[in-house]
Order: structure tokens, then C-alpha cells, then sequence
């Protein structure tokens, strides 16, 4: 899917106000660095060591939790990775502002609405902690709350940074590697999450249409 198309589509089925100025879209991971990512945003999540993003579809795990499966996927032009960026339900923070290292933060998959989420169940391969999709709109529980940390010494989450997310209730980090699933997501590797804090649990954000910062604050 072409990005200006996506970009249009997106707007159209969100209703996004854009008063503040036209939103950046950046289809490769060079064409954008640098710029400032803002709630509302969607983003392509890129695991750093295996260049695979991060993607969910409605298909429900075999095992653990049985909820939407999340993966990791190795091509760029791909709908079902694209993530919404959202703020805790409870916060102030609002389409357009930055977010801050230390933030705490949800993730709304783009095509089944449902939240990037974690919990105790083991994941399918690796016997980590189990990463799915819950929910929806308007149903959303700790579960699906992330903590960005920035690595060095940004202190707002730009394009092509390298960033951690951990997991509020597990405290596990969001985490990818190259064991692959051979039969419902067939060449698609596990995403789980591990306790440590790993130099291959480091995740940039990539693709993606990127909204203007508010500057009302």
C-alpha cells in the first residue's frame, strides 16, 4: 500500500484534526531521521538486529493466552504493521505532543484496533513472556502499557532512534529473535518479552505517517 494512499486512508477513517500543520510521511528508515514522533502518530516498529517489524493479524495464538498472535514480519510494505501510538486513558497528553523518554505508553494495532499487550503466559517458541493483541476501543487495561526508554541522551522519541519498551505489569522488554514459526505465521519470527535489558531488544520506529506537533502547549 502506498504511503500517500495510506496516509489519506488513515486521516479519512480517523477523523485526525491537522489544524497544526500536514503530517510527515516517511516511507524508508533514511528519508525522515530525525523527526519528532507524536501521539496519533502510525508507526512501523523495526526490530534493530533483524531489520523484521513488528506485526499482528487475526489469527489467535494455539497456546498461552489463545489471543491475537504477534510477530515479527520481513517485509516493509506490509498493512498489518502499522501501530497507532496512544497515551495512557487516564493522561493529559494528546494527539500531536511529543513524547518524553520515560513516557508510558500504548501501542493500537491499525487494522483489528486491538492493543499491543503482555502477561505471564509463555510464549509459543521461546517459553518468554507471551506478547499478544487484546482488546479494542475503549477497552484497555494496564496490560497494554509500555515504558519508552530512549537510549543516550534524547529526550523526546524521534524517527530511526533507538528505543527500548518495557512492559509495565511484567517488566519484561519488548523483544524479537530469529527463531521462526514454520506453520500459522510460516516464516514470520517470535516477538516475546524478556526480563533482561539486552542489546537485541533495541526497536526503531521506521515507515510511517508521522503528525505534526501540537504547539498550543
Amino acid at each position: 500500500m502506498g504511503l500517500s494512499f495510506f496516509a489519506l486512508s488513515l486521516f479519512l477513517f480517523l477523523g485526525l484534526d491537522l489544524d497544526g500543520g500536514s503530517p510527515t510521511i516517511v516511507e524508508s528508515a533514511a528519508n525522515g531521521e530525525g523527526v519528532e514522533i507524536t501521539y496519533g502518530s502510525v508507526v512501523k516498529l523495526m526490530h534493530e538486529r533483524t531489520k523484521f517489524r513488528l506485526h499482528s493479524h487475526d489469527v489467535p495464538y494455539g497456546s498461552g493466552s489463545g489471543q491475537q498472535s504477534v510477530t515479527g514480519f520481513p517485509n516493509v510494505d506490509d498493512a498489518n504493521s502499522y501501530w497507532i501510538v496512544r497515551p495512557q486513558p487516564d493522561s493529559s497528553d494528546k494527539q500531536g505532543d511529543v513524547i518524553k523518554s520515560s513516557s508510558i505508553i500504548r501501542f493500537q494495532h491499525m487494522r483489528t484496533r486491538k492493543w499491543l499487550h503482555s502477561h505471564l503466559h509463555a510464549s509459543p517458541i521461546s517459553g518468554n513472556l507471551e506478547v499478544s493483541c487484546y482488546g479494542g476501543d475503549g477497552v484497555s487495561d494496564t496490560g497494554d502499557y509500555w515504558r519508552l526508554e530512549i537510549e543516550g541522551s534524547g529526550k523526546t522519541w524521534k524517527q530511526d532512534q533507538r528505543v527500548r519498551l518495557q512492559h509495565i505489569d511484567t517488566g519484561g522488554y519488548l523483544h524479537s529473535h530469529d527463531k521462526k514459526y514454520s506453520r500459522i505465521a510460516g516464516g514470520q519470527q517470535e516477538v516475546c518479552g524478556v526480563r533482561e535489558k539486552r542489546a537485541d531488544n533495541v526497536w526503531l520506529a521506521t515507515e510511517g505517517v508521522y503528525l505534526p506537533v501540537n504547539e498550543s502547549k
